[in-house]
């Protein structure tokens, strides 16, 4: 077990000396210009990616707003479960977040997406439109090889 723990914590390591900071930075001044200028701000992501995006979600909306003259408007389509199921069930999953995004978006508000694989055909159609829309745009993602990196105007890998 003390191997195991050893081994899982050095490639935390490696993983976090590997990040890029100016990046990271570029994320975090456009998710506060999103806030001052009353922008919203749309997190998507599935399975244990809709989890973060949830908590993400809770983190910016109370824990970043309470006390504070100008809050986060923070949506998470993943969190609305009976609409996002409508949406699957009558049209299809790849639809679940970009027809959200189609009835609350506008110009200038920012898409989040986060994704383990960063190909995953909803988050794909969801940053294609938001682009449309002219939304700013950003990913998380795990694989180095993920379609949306080359979509978003910054991506964490």
């Amino acid at each position: 077990m003390n191997k195991w723990i050893d081994e899982y914590i050095e490639q935390h390591k490696k993983i976090i000396s590997g990040l890029n900071k100016d990046i990271i930075i570029k994320l975090i001044e456009a998710i506060k210009k999103t806030r001052d200028e009353g922008r919203q701000i749309f997190i998507i992501g599935n399975g244990g990616d809709a989890a973060i995006a949830s908590h993400l979600g809770v983190d910016l909306g109370k824990g970043g707003s309470l006390g504070k003259k100008k809050r986060f408007r923070v949506f998470v389509p993943s969190d609305n479960v009976p609409w996002l199921t409508a949406i699957a069930n009558d049209l299809s999953y790849e639809d679940v977040f970009v027809e959200q995004i189609e009835n609350f978006a506008r110009p200038d508000d920012f898409l989040l997406a986060l994704s383990v694989s960063g190909s995953s055909p909803n988050i794909v159609k969801a940053i294609k439109r938001a682009k449309e829309i002219g939304m700013g745009t950003a990913a998380i993602v795990g694989d180095r090889q993920g379609k949306v990196i080359d979509m978003v105007d910054m991506a964490v890998v």
